[in-house]
């Protein structure tokens, strides 16, 4: 993959998010979630401001140490290094992301957050940079009771292609 390829497609992607969110602390509608889904909501928040301001370290941490990001749409990666690598590259856009909407769901020690998402940058070359898609993410409560990624997909809303 060349770093170029790779800041098109994460610039499309957000994630992830990049898993994934700048959206304020108390998003609208989280006033029916639970406490629970608020924790996993406010980990995808710290996840996002983390990460449009430059701290890839906080980033990193929001991540199990085995967690898979599909930084290219069906090709996830699972290795820390190269992870946090694609995000430094990512960062280079300085990206901004904003939501529509948050869903979680929570079950024990299991939780999915999908959201829409919208991101704004800037190239190396000056040229903005948008991009818009679904992000989903599967997270693990962790034995403190707080919650990290496993799984960060911003592009949900595409759809894989299956040889028939």
């Amino acid at each position: 993959m060349t770093s170029m390829r790779i800041l098109k497609h994460t610039g499309l992607a957000a994630a992830a998010a990049l898993t994934t969110l700048a959206t304020p602390i108390h998003a609208e509608g989280t006033n029916d979630m639970t406490p629970v889904q608020k924790d996993v909501l406010s980990l995808i928040q710290s996840m996002t401001y983390s990460f449009e301001k430059g701290d890839i370290d906080a980033v990193m941490q929001t991540y199990e140490p085995a967690q898979s990001i599909a930084f290219e749409p069906g090709q996830p990666v699972s290795d820390s290094a190269l992870s946090r690598k694609l995000f430094q590259e990512f960062q280079s856009l300085s990206p901004k992301f904003s939501y529509s909407g948050h869903e979680v769901i929570v079950e024990g020690d299991i939780a999915v957050h999908i959201a829409p998402w919208q991101m704004t940058g800037t190239a190396p070359d000056g040229k903005a940079v948008t991009g818009e898609g679904l992000s989903v993410a599967v997270l693990r409560r962790q034995p403190d009771g707080s919650w990290k990624m496993v799984i960060d997909n911003p592009h949900g809303s595409r759809l894989l292609t299956t040889a028939e």
